[in-house]
């Protein structure tokens, strides 16, 4: 169970990064999600994997920490508005200029010296 998460953890931290490397707007915003989904993975798991315990302290022998699925919930939350939000930010970039593309420095400064 342990080497299953771990490795969706890494698969999405993979897919994530890759995505957000690009130079569209589309692709960095599926990146920084998947990223998101990543560390509340992460977080979930770092409050024991257990199955069919109690979320709650009580005199049992095994039990799930409940504050790491606390953290994760309040996490969904606070990516879903900042998804949002990046979402009609790079909407009204689209619609101002036309174009999608995220600017690259290093890429504007090799056009300017031709």
């Amino acid at each position: 169970m342990e080497i299953l998460v771990a490795s969706a953890v890494g698969i999405l931290t993979a897919a994530g990064l890759y995505l957000v490397m690009r130079l569209r707007t589309f692709p960095v915003i599926l990146g920084v999600s998947l990223l998101t989904y990543a560390v509340n993975v992460f977080l979930f798991a770092s409050g024991r994997l257990t199955i069919g315990a109690p979320p709650i302290l009580t005199d049992a022998e095994t039990y799930a920490d409940p504050l790491p699925q606390a953290l994760v919930l309040t996490a969904i939350v606070i990516s879903f508005g900042m998804t949002a939000v990046v979402v009609m930010i790079s909407l009204g970039s689209y619609l101002g200029s036309n174009d999608d593309g995220v600017n690259d420095p290093l890429l504007d400064k090799d056009e300017d010296l031709s």
